[in-house]
């Protein structure tokens, strides 16, 4: 333990999408090798509650955490680095925060005070960064916030950091990180922007401690020591974040420019053990090193932005490195699959994954993908509305029920096979009304599901509106689909398989949410197996539940 709980934020210049979420995820890893608790929060400066009414073509995945938090999709990353759980706290927006100031108003807890953004809106935010410190079990809260400098919406957050840099002395420290452009018609990187991005954070009274440059090109010799004299800071504390191979080198190339060493040493911590990276670079190895290539097909509706699968893409690349493999991702659009070309995209592929989602679009896309895995014996992993896919189609194609389907699809079909939950129905609010986080789920013994997992008592994460209709159930059962997972309390249907195939498993839940580096969901552990055992010509049921 360091004593008091440390604060480090982490801010952004010059534009978005510079990486602070795996630069801070990086951060704490090597701390946390160090043998340091560690948490990282993200303050996103939308006015959205949180992401949860958000389409990912505007932010990516939305990320479901252990409690039922809809959230940023860096806390997958948090998540994955550092293999602990987040929380509603690790996440905070500016609507969240203006909200709770709103309701405290309207509750007299002011006292008849004029509310402001200063103190008001700056001491909600100040509550919400040392919530988690004020657990007494994290040496470091590192918090990381959304968007640039400069921007409108983010100026209450630097605001709030300037307070409790100030408040906290020497236990908190400001990163910020910024870009140095290349400019080919000179053939050099450009310090000015990262000079500029200072200035703007100087100008709102916060001095960076440590500048993290993001950059496609190495540094040039006395580039460090010409920031470092601009920008007011040691020529130790300018690190260079080059452009990796894979956002897992980021750890190891931040502790080679001694990151970790740098915080440490500004924070007044000494005696601090050497890192333990050992199960880190082994995976790297893994990953990088890989004895076959396996090509899994996803098939979704938002394919062209692969951040919309995040979590789905980096535990198949967890999975592939368990195997000892590289998962090649294809990236089917489920609009664009017909009865007519369905086999003409999706023959070769040894794996097909059918992507979660909401609404109409796609979907008949999405029930071609699952009729031709199912009739050419292809390994298949339905999510969440994949396997509500899988189970519509199943009725149509098997159980000869024409016009099947979900009642968010169609309200009116005859044969209700997926319908809104019961506990759902009365509600109007979209936000944050859907079955959200961690439930637990009672295994079949012998099922496919039951032996990737080792055990018939798990717990998985959701996010659904819509449920099985165990009206169907033993119509389903007796055609040779079955329902091998079920809620203990509510017997809602969570794992549907298939007896007659070698490997077709659907899950209510999202188990792409609890894959992390270290540890590797099971099923995707072993549907990317299966589907290295498919594409050998060695998969059977029997090798399957092997």
């Amino acid at each position: 333990m360091t004593g008091s709980t440390k604060y480090i934020f982490v801010t952004g210049g010059v534009t978005s999408s510079l990486g602070k979420g795996i630069v801070s995820a990086s951060l704490a890893k090597l701390l946390q090798a160090r043998g340091f608790t560690v948490t990282i929060q993200k303050l996103d400066p939308y006015i959205n509650i949180d992401p949860g009414t958000l389409n990912p073509y505007e932010h990516g995945e939305c990320y479901v955490t252990e409690d039922g938090a809809e959230t940023d999709l860096d806390l997958g990353h948090y998540e994955r680095f550092l293999d602990t759980p987040t929380s509603q706290a690790n996440n905070v927006t500016t609507g969240r925060i203006y909200q709770n100031v709103i309701n405290k108003e309207r509750r007299g807890e002011y006292l008849g005070k004029t509310v402001q953004v200063i103190p008001h809106i700056t001491d909600e935010i100040k509550r919400h960064i040392q919530a988690l410190g004020r657990k007494g079990i994290y040496d470091f809260v590192i918090t990381e916030v959304g968007g640039t400098v400069g921007d409108i919406e983010s100026l209450p957050y630097v605001e709030a950091i300037r307070q409790l840099k100030w408040e906290k002395g020497r236990d908190a420290l400001a990163i910020h990180l910024t870009l140095l452009p290349y400019l080919s018609t000179s053939g050099e990187l450009k310090t000015k922007p990262t000079q500029h991005s200072v200035k703007e954070l100087l100008s709102l009274g916060v001095q960076p401690d440590i500048l993290v440059c993001r950059t496609e090109h190495p540094m040039t010799k006395g580039m460090k020591d010409k920031i470092a004299l601009f920008c007011n800071v040691d020529q130790r504390a300018v690190i260079e974040s080059a452009d990796a191979d894979t956002i897992y080198d980021v750890p190891l190339l931040m502790q080679q420019e001694q990151l970790d060493v740098v915080v440490l040493e500004k924070l007044g911590i000494a005696n601090y053990p050497e890192p333990d990276l050992d199960r880190w670079r082994e995976f790297l190895r893994r990953h990088k090193n890989p004895k076959a290539t396996v090509r899994i097909g996803l098939v979704g509706k938002y394919v062209e932005l692969h951040d919309a699968y995040k979590s789905i893409k980096e535990a198949l690349d967890h999975a592939g490195a368990e195997n000892e493999a590289k998962v090649d991702i294809q990236w089917i659009h489920s609009e664009k699959l017909t009865a007519k070309n369905v086999a003409k995209h999706l023959q070769g592929l040894s794996g097909i994954l059918v992507a979660p989602g909401f609404g109409n679009r796609g979907i008949e896309g999405k029930l071609e993908a699952v009729r031709y895995t199912r009739e050419n014996k292809v390994p298949f992993l339905g999510i969440c509305l994949g396997m509500q896919c899988a189970v519509i189609e199943f009725a149509r194609n098997v159980l000869g029920l024409a016009e099947a389907n979900s009642t968010e699809m169609n309200p009116d079909t005859p044969w209700p096979v997926i319908s809104m939950m019961e506990e759902q129905k009365a509600k109007v609010d979209m936000g944050g009304t859907m079955r959200l986080g961690a439930y637990p789920c009672k295994l079949s013994e012998g099922s496919l599901t039951a032996l990737a997992y080792g055990k018939t008592s798990i717990k998985e994460r959701h996010r659904h509106r819509y449920e099985f209709n165990n009206d169907f159930l033993e119509q389903y059962r007796k055609a040779g689909m079955s329902a091998v997972g079920v809620n203990p309390q509510t017997k809602l249907v969570e794992v549907v398989e298939i007896k007659d195939h070698p490997w077709f498993v659907g899950v209510q839940y999202h188990p792409e949410y609890k894959s992390t580096v270290i540890r590797p969901h099971p099923l995707f552990t072993r549907f990317v197996q299966v589907a290295l055992q498919h594409q050998e010509g060695t998969l059977d049921r029997k090798a399957a539940m092997a």
